[in-house]
């Protein structure tokens, strides 16, 4: 199933409360807030893309328990952009003098900051446009280091600030560069 935007009319638009409620009240859906006041209503993951997610998010928790680069998140967890966009990456990684800048009461609602890293995974459904549109605005809000990874395609993007966008074939080796030094995930170790 694909995700579905809908286009909000001006006088129709949440605002944060709004659309913090709106998702509290219908818990069992999961929402994006787009350019524009749009709502984009999120699909279910497959099978394999779940699967998937699950080992990638593993190799993060792993590393970050020896390199403790600071807090990772999955994609139950949603943040809010400088320009106003609510979104959950796949993965999100936070340095943790950045988080430590957050009080309690702001680690528990939606994370008004952009994550150093972000790693989106395409699943077979998602229209790649859409994906490369949504990691554009991660980046336009301070994304240090992003990853679309494509396995149906066996194609990764990568994304850095004032870069164009980088695109690998195949399912190799990517590592966190100066935004998470020493990792590295192997993608054709996944799913087997």
């Amino acid at each position: 199933m694909e995700s579905i935007r809908v286009h909000l009319p001006e006088d129709l638009r949440m605002n944060d409360d709004e659309f913090i409620r709106f998702c509290q009240d219908n818990p069992d859906l999961k929402f994006e807030r787009r350019k524009n006041g749009d709502v984009a209503f999120i699909a279910y993951a497959d099978g394999e893309t779940g699967n998937y997610n699950l080992e990638i998010g593993a190799e993060f928790g792993i590393w970050n328990r020896q390199a403790r680069f600071g807090k990772f998140f999955d994609s139950s967890t949603a943040f809010q952009l400088a320009d106003t966009l609510i979104m959950s990456p796949d993965i999100a990684g936070i340095a943790q003098s950045r988080w430590d800048e957050l009080s309690a009461e702001q680690r528990r609602k939606i994370v008004a900051l952009c994550p150093d890293f972000i790693l989106e995974l395409r699943s077979p459904n998602d229209r790649l446009r859409d994906c490369f549109e949504k990691m554009d605005d991660w980046m336009a809000n301070g994304c240090r280091l992003g990853w679309l990874i494509d396995l149906t395609n066996q194609i990764t993007y990568i994304y850095r600030p004032n870069q164009a966008r980088q695109e690998t074939v195949g399912l190799g080796e990517l590592y966190g560069e100066n935004v998470l030094p020493g990792f590295s995930l192997n993608l054709s170790t996944l799913g087997s």
